[in-house]
């Protein structure tokens, strides 16, 4: 009888030993599985934050690109317009084109990185100062008849000069950026 309740005792405690090892088994499993699954999440969620921030910096890029083109063409007119005197009093097309860069160059800022937003600043630098001598240009006495390109040739050339320089500065500081991220 001795012998029957050792054999008992010894199957009951293998069996229990036996439960307990693949329950061990299985949470180890469970666990590593788990780790596998929270670690892809991680990564998905990066991969996700890591496009969606590049695309706000390429709309903000391209946004800035599409208020400069704007801009650019409110000041050609004002250069080949007859007559372009000082703007009435309050503020005239080239005025809300303007703002409408510096809005752009905001956005700019936020998204940066810092080489990008000083192309940035130049470029708007550039378009105020061209649309400052406009305005000083076109206060001269007797310019009513000949627009202010053909009045000030060298003025318009170096204009032109400097938002293409600036510009294509801007797009230089840009693709890096864009291509570091992506």
């Amino acid at each position: 009888m001795q012998d029957t309740v050792a054999v008992a005792l010894i199957t009951s405690l293998s069996t229990l030993a036996a439960a307990a090892l693949t329950g061990l088994v299985g949470a180890l499993s469970t666990r590593r599985q788990l780790t596998h699954q929270l670690s892809a999440a991680r990564q998905d969620d990066a991969e996700r934050r890591a496009t969606r921030r590049e695309e706000l910096r390429r709309d903000a890029y391209v946004g800035l690109l599409s208020a400069c083109d704007q801009a650019y063409r409110r000041l050609d007119r004002r250069w080949v317009e007859v007559g372009a005197q000082e703007p009435a009093p309050g503020y005239d097309e080239s005025y809300v084109a303007m703002r409408a860069v510096d809005e752009a160059y905001n956005l700019v800022l936020l998204e940066g990185p810092e080489e990008v937003g000083s192309a940035a600043r130049s470029v708007l630098a550039s378009i105020t100062t061209e649309y400052a001598d406009q305005r000083r240009l076109a206060g001269e006495a007797g310019g009513a008849t000949v627009p202010l390109r053909e009045r000030h040739r060298e003025r318009w050339l170096a204009a032109i000069e400097v938002r293409t320089n600036r510009r294509i500065a801007f797009v230089d500081a840009v693709r890096p950026v864009l291509n570091r991220d992506g």
